[in-house]
């Protein structure tokens, strides 16, 4: 069970990760008025560009670790209101990240080299369950914004034209509407935020974009970073370990022994981390 002291030690790291977002926004912020005063002064246009374009990268960079440090602090004010005596779980950084976004439900999706769904962060059960479907059955607005590198929004019937599988399962959930950004950083993606039943306009808007870019070059990638999020990321090893054991039972390559494993779980109703779990202590032995 969660304690007084784990939220203590969470405060303290988290305040300490808002105040060097704060200063690196500082002196982000500072370069860039150094390079529009050098603009001010350039003498030729050429000059002047160089100098202006130097400027919006370091306001950029700014305005991702000022985003960083509002995202950090909220998650101080939350887990200081929290308590264990008031019952109820220990607030999640992603809470935080879904209200920046508009929403009560947000998930973070990780992915290696070939796109796959290395681990998961989600802020409530819904968001879990929408990004566990997107797993299972291969297909939702995370996979398209990775794989096609580009925002990805859909609602309503869209849902279900888009992905026929995913759209009719996510419904049942109670999700009206999706939206998903790539998470990127030169050229190279690493999953992406997914935001579930956002308030009209955010999906679309700069706020959606800025917490997703300050996830990624401040949380995920950056000196500071925790890929964990204060241990709220569920690793997907347990599931890919049971799939080099199917693997080696059948006979057969890895991804179809990962396919057999998600299309065992999504049958059942389950979690694929549930199934992988009984594949290695050998209650459930899959076969063709």
């Amino acid at each position: 069970m969660a304690t007084e002291g784990a939220a203590s030690e969470l405060i303290a790291s988290a305040e300490r990760k808002a105040a060097m977002a704060h200063a690196r926004f500082g002196y982000e912020t500072d370069r860039a008025e150094r390079h529009e005063l050098l603009a001010d002064q350039a003498r030729t246009q050429a000059l002047r560009e160089m100098h202006l374009r130097i400027a919006r990268m370091h306001r950029s960079t700014a305005a991702c670790h000022q985003t960083a440090a509002r995202l950090q602090e909220d998650y101080v004010t939350r887990l200081t209101g929290w308590t264990p005596r008031r019952g109820g779980p220990m607030p999640v950084f992603m809470s935080g990240v879904a209200a920046a976004c508009g929403t009560d439900s947000a998930a973070v999706a990780l992915i290696g080299a070939s796109h796959d769904q290395l681990a998961l962060a989600a802020s409530d059960e819904p968001s879990r369950a929408a990004q566990e479907l997107e797993f299972l059955l291969g297909e939702g607005p995370a996979r398209d914004a990775t794989n096609e590198a580009r925002p990805v929004l859909a609602d309503g019937s869209d849902l279900f034209d888009r992905w026929p599988g995913y759209g009719p399962a996510v419904a049942e959930l109670g999700i009206k509407a999706v939206a998903a950004v790539p998470l990127g950083l030169s050229g190279t993606c690493v999953g992406a935020l997914a935001v579930f039943d956002p308030a009209q306009g955010v999906a679309d808007a700069g706020p959606f974009g800025e917490v997703a870019e300050a996830l990624t070059r401040s949380m995920i990638l950056g000196p500071d970073g925790d890929p964990g999020l204060y241990g709220a990321t569920d690793v997907r090893a347990e599931v890919h370990q049971a799939a080099g054991m199917v693997s080696v039972h059948l006979g057969c390559p890895v991804t179809d022994a990962l396919q057999l494993i998600k299309a065992h779980a999504f049958a059942e109703g389950s979690s694929a981390h549930s199934v992988a779990e009984r594949v290695l202590s050998g209650e459930l032995r899959l076969g063709r």
